[in-house]
């Protein structure tokens, strides 16, 4: 009977691996949904919907690691999740929530069309300038500063979608890793 009871609370490893796909799925799409929803409105609103204000969905991502980190905890007890399965499931999700979040940027970028961009680049353009005024300490040549003022100058798509592909993962990784590492027991 003992036996019989220790079998209905061990989960197989397959079983437990398509619990971290199916959570990394449902944490991952959600909270990159979020962040797409976010972009469009506030594309709607009159604002850039490029710009640093994107970073207020993005913040979204790695809580939504952790959140599914703990429910794996949670779903796999009495037993443990393992070091494994847990950066797994926080890591699966920030890469999701990425890739959603990165293919948004670019079909809204396609949506918006060209003056949109042009908005963009402008505002970018500003702050580098503003930068570039503001930060004594890293005098940069004149050189230098005008090829930043190239850069932006030739933003594209394909950039912007890196840029914020990597900001997400970035972002994710800094809460979901020490929470994987925390939340495996």
């Amino acid at each position: 009977m003992a036996n019989a009871s220790e079998n209905l609370n061990t989960t197989a490893p397959n079983e437990e691996a398509g619990l971290v796909l199916r959570l990394a799925m449902r944490f991952g799409v959600v909270v990159g949904l979020a962040c797409a929803l976010w972009m469009v409105g506030l594309q709607l609103a009159g604002s850039n919907g490029f710009g640093p204000k994107q970073l207020l969905a993005q913040l979204l991502v790695p809580l939504a690691a952790v959140a599914s980190e703990w429910m794996l905890r949670r779903k796999l007890q009495p037993n443990r999740s393992g070091l494994g399965r847990s950066l797994g499931v926080g890591t699966l999700t920030v890469l999701i929530a990425a890739l959603i979040s990165a293919s948004s940027l670019v079909g809204l970028a396609h949506g918006a069309g060209e003056p949109a961009l042009a908005r963009h680049r402008a505002e970018v353009l500003e702050i580098v300038r503003a930068q570039q005024r503001e930060n004594p300490k890293a005098q940069l040549s004149e050189q230098a500063q005008q090829q930043q003022v190239r850069n932006v100058a030739n933003l594209n798509i394909g950039d912007m979608a890196i840029s914020n592909f990597t900001q997400v993962l970035l972002l994710g990784f800094v809460l979901a890793i020490p929470a994987g590492i925390f939340l495996r027991e």
